[in-house]
């Protein structure tokens, strides 16, 4: 990464690249994914929709990467209430009565479901989901659809055919060092395709469906029914990855949205708004299958995590958050829609409110999004082509993004009619696809 004189963010990554593996802990937050040899990569505070880099320098955040912070960065309600709990000690040779309160609670919010486990990320809870209901069925082959982790169960599905989850979910998920013996345990389907997911049921002996509710698109011609029907009809585990869905649009999973129950759920990301705590809910007749195997594992038992979620879940409550959230997505949507209707840039607009998304069209679209980042960064904005809506995007907020939006449009626009070629105002190399969540 280039970096002029004081600028930390640069000199940090340089450091990171040096003595961490890959430079940071998750792939979604490199640089290079959003705007390499540019991107502040690091913060130094953040509060409500803000964020300071260690240079102290300002930004507005519209990005809110990977949505753990529906309330708001640095919730004071939230925070006060932790700070609270750790005066008063996190970890002992005891267990917290928090884990206990907050099992309840999940179990008020989905009466389908009778038991749970705690974890603290979403990989963990997928695997620890999967361990169970494989348990639970008695076989070992999985249908999936969407994204749930980095463990070896999952990525086991790219060594049936090269580059399988590329083919139906995601591309840039490498699997070496996964166990050649897992090849044929994880079939990948695409959403809404149900014949393909039936072929799969009906050929591989499955014992559990993975899935994730919504992402990118909506469920047509009853799909989730039909899944939850094939599940009765074969003796499968149908278990919903909610954890990046969970606590946007309703309050819980968006099962709720579609009135579709589950076996299983996983929940994470919103839960603590911020803090680490994810969730695995489920029958108990399933979840019971965890006394014939081994989970455990010594951090599921610190206090912070509960107790965040436990706050977070009053605030949720009372202000009705699932209801604020959509809303705002649906003003930025629509924005979306008039501004690059009104500049004739194409766009693809996709995901579900709360998370909306949208793709230029066209062989270019990384390198339009690299300088609509850019451009986006030198006014002041952490902005890309995804927004985690939080309810600090108030007015206000929605207001100045709006402005600073429509001037990069603009400018997208002349350029485009001036026949110039985007790539030449880059200020550094095209940013990188990642993988990419196709359902």
């Amino acid at each position: 990464m280039k970096h002029k004189k004081n600028n930390l963010n640069g000199k940090f990554w340089l450091r990171a690249k040096k003595f961490i593996s890959g430079g940071n802990m998750l792939f979604s937050k490199r640089p290079d994914n959003l705007l390499p040899d540019n991107w502040p990569t690091y913060f130094k505070k953040s509060k409500d929709a803000y964020v300071w880099d260690l240079n102290n320098k300002k930004f507005l955040d519209m990005l809110f990467l990977v949505g753990t912070n529906v309330l708001g960065y640095a919730n004071k309600e939230i925070d006060d209430y932790v700070k609270k709990i750790i005066t008063k000690g996190i970890m002992t040779s005891l267990n917290c009565s928090e884990e206990v309160l907050l099992a309840e609670k999940l179990i008020e919010i989905h009466p389908w479901a009778n038991m749970v486990k705690f974890c603290r990320s979403g990989g963990e809870a997928n695997a620890v989901a999967i361990r169970i209901a494989r348990a639970a069925s008695g076989k070992d082959n999985v249908a999936v659809c969407g994204y749930h982790g980095w463990h070896d169960w999952y990525l086991s599905a790219n060594l049936n055919v090269k580059k399988s989850l590329e083919s139906h979910l995601l591309s840039g998920l490498k699997s070496e060092g996964v166990p050649k013996s897992l090849k044929q345990t994880v079939f990948p389907f695409e959403y809404n395709n149900y014949e393909q997911l039936k072929k799969i049921v009906l050929e591989n002996n499955i014992g559990v469906i993975k899935m994730e509710v919504q992402r990118q698109i909506e469920p047509v011609n009853n799909f989730l029914f039909k899944v939850r029907k094939l599940a009765n009809k074969n003796n499968i585990i149908l278990i919903f990855d909610e954890c990046t869905s969970g606590f946007r649009q309703t309050f819980g999973g968006l099962h709720k949205q579609f009135g579709i129950n589950p076996d299983m759920a996983m929940f994470g990301k919103t839960l603590g708004n911020g803090y680490a705590i994810t969730a695995v809910i489920g029958k108990k007749e399933i979840m019971e299958a965890a006394q014939n195997t081994f989970i455990s594992s010594t951090f599921w038992t610190e206090r912070i995590g509960p107790s965040a979620a436990l706050k977070t879940l009053e605030i949720m409550q009372r202000i009705k958050s699932w209801k604020i959230l959509p809303v705002i997505g649906i003003k930025i949507i629509e924005f979306w829609k008039q501004v690059s209707g009104f500049y004739n840039i194409k766009i693809l607009i996709s995901g579900i409110y709360s998370i909306p998304t949208f793709n230029f069209e066209g062989k270019n679209s990384l390198i339009y999004k690299t300088y609509f980042t850019q451009e986006m960064l030198k006014k002041g904005f952490l902005a890309s082509n995804i927004i985690f809506v939080s309810i600090s995007h108030n007015e206000k907020i929605l207001n100045k993004y709006f402005n600073a939006f429509e001037d990069v449009f603009s400018k997208i626009n002349k350029l485009n009619k001036e026949n110039k070629k985007i790539e030449k105002f880059l200020e550094g190399p095209i940013c990188a696809s990642g993988f990419r969540r196709l359902n």
